[in-house]
């Protein structure tokens, strides 16, 4: 359950990012969000990974700010690989990944805490 969870909330953060930055389109409809944000998911589990613990100096010295990069290279990645997904330009996809990342670091919070502890 917490998958399907973790999945619909990067779904909607995908979603809230198409409405905020110009530069990134979702073709289709519910279930276009739901398929780029499982890819995302995939992508950003075990390719990202790999290249942030690569990174990892990097990362410290950037204070953790290259960390948004590999996360916009990765929606580029995706968006690469996937049809439903068209992203204009680096920066869009860098501030696309900020909003990701802000709309489900809020919305996961938001779901432990109406589900409690022991349930999510």
């Amino acid at each position: 359950m917490k998958l399907f969870i973790r999945w619909a909330v990067m779904a909607l953060s995908v979603w809230v990012s198409t409405l905020i930055i110009p530069g990134i389109k979702v073709h289709g409809g519910a279930w276009s969000y739901l398929w780029v944000a499982l890819i995302f998911g995939l992508i950003n589990t075990f390719i990202g990974s790999l290249l942030k613990v690569l990174t990892l100096p990097a990362v410290i010295l950037s204070l953790g700010i290259f960390i948004w990069i590999i996360n916009a290279a990765m929606l580029e990645l995706t968006a690469r690989w996937s049809s439903a997904l068209d992203i204009t330009s680096f920066w869009s996809a860098f501030f696309a990944s900020l909003i990701i990342s802000i709309v489900s670091s809020l919305l996961n919070r938001t779901v432990k805490k109406v589900g409690g502890n022991d349930k999510y």
